[in-house]
């Protein structure tokens, strides 16, 4: 049986972010929202929700029970310097706790996700199953012969 380490991970969160679209229902304000304040617009995915709320799940199965500060810092990215001649150097900007902790309460309500008191959040044996069974069905549609072995 494959898991959700024996795929790429592209392929992974695609085939999970078709299977959580129909799931999850995107804010109104998600399609005018930024993803940090190191970022200038909006993302232009159509299926951006989809494809973060897998992310994430993907995340806490690996990494978990971890926190929304935790998750924040790794969707973080550079924020420049000054607005000015771009003199000062670099500086981390975290990602968007609002987006971060409204999926994953949204995954919590599809019981893919639990929380852990004093912890953070942690999958939940369906989060691992619905990983593990599209990470099955990802590795029989790939054509890659170097991971036949996994099959």
């Amino acid at each position: 049986m494959a898991t959700m380490y024996d795929v790429p991970v592209d392929a992974l969160l695609e085939a999970v972010a078709e299977d959580l679209e129909d799931r999850l229902d995107e804010p109104d304000w998600a399609q005018f929202t930024k993803t940090g304040v190191n970022r200038d617009l909006p993302p232009e995915q159509e299926n951006f929700w989809a494809l973060r709320a897998a992310s994430l799940l993907r995340k806490v199965a690996d990494t978990g029970p971890v926190g929304v500060e935790r998750l924040a810092t790794e969707y973080g990215g550079a924020k420049g310097g000054s607005n000015r001649y771009q003199v000062a150097p670099d500086r981390r900007a975290d990602g968007s706790r609002n987006l971060i902790r409204t999926i994953l309460q949204q995954l919590e309500e599809e019981d893919l996700v639990e929380t852990a008191d004093g912890e953070g959040r942690r999958i939940t044996a369906d989060g691992r199953s619905l990983l593990d069974d599209t990470a099955g069905d990802v590795l029989s549609d790939l054509d890659r012969p170097d991971l036949e072995r996994y099959a």
